[in-house]
């Protein structure tokens, strides 16, 4: 075999991997979007007592065994974030968002947006506040350092402006103006 022989054969099996990753890839976002839909129509609000939030594996918790058989095989040796709650006379265990678990505060009272055993989002809100938002995503470094620039421009530009005020009423009393009468 030449070169270009050996070359023209790696890039056909990259052009296949891809293309198998491709259909995989759209396979994948349907089955997603599929269960999303019926998430949110089975959707729940519930009051419930946030006990404890810990990261475990499915085999750990204290879910039905038909859930826990139900899940897939990466899922049951994945550790899961879950939180425990008392949600009226019962102590349950439930799979959590990842950016939900983040938030939630332990201790305390909230309203569960649940779907089935997992919970989608929640509030801390009484009636008449404004629901708790959850933020969508961590600032990278340079949005930070954008942020940071961005504000002490702005502090500059008032400083400045207060600093020719200050100049411009110094040569008005320098000129014989005096002071303004209020």
């Amino acid at each position: 075999m030449t070169w270009y022989e050996i070359v023209f054969t790696v890039l056909a099996v990259l052009a296949v991997i891809l293309g198998l990753l491709v259909l995989l890839g759209r396979h994948l976002q349907k089955k997603q979007a599929s269960t999303m839909q019926m998430m949110e129509q089975n959707r729940q609000f519930i009051s419930a007592l946030i006990i404890d939030k810990k990261k475990m594996k499915l085999s750990d918790s204290t879910l039905p065994k038909s859930a826990q058989e139900q899940a897939s095989w990466f899922v049951r040796i994945r550790k899961l974030p879950m939180i425990k709650v008392k949600a009226g006379p019962q102590l349950l265990t439930l799979l959590c968002d990842p950016t939900v678990y983040k938030n939630i505060p332990l201790k305390k009272v909230v309203k569960l947006e649940v779907s089935g055993a997992f919970v989608t989002g929640f509030s801390t809100a009484k009636k008449g506040e404004k629901k708790q938002e959850i933020p969508t995503k961590k600032l990278s470094l340079r949005e930070r350092m954008k942020r940071k620039v961005d504000a002490t421009d702005a502090e500059a530009k008032k400083a400045a402006a207060k600093k020719e005020a200050a100049k411009k009423e110094a040569a008005r009393v320098m000129a014989g103006g005096g002071r303004k009468k209020k």
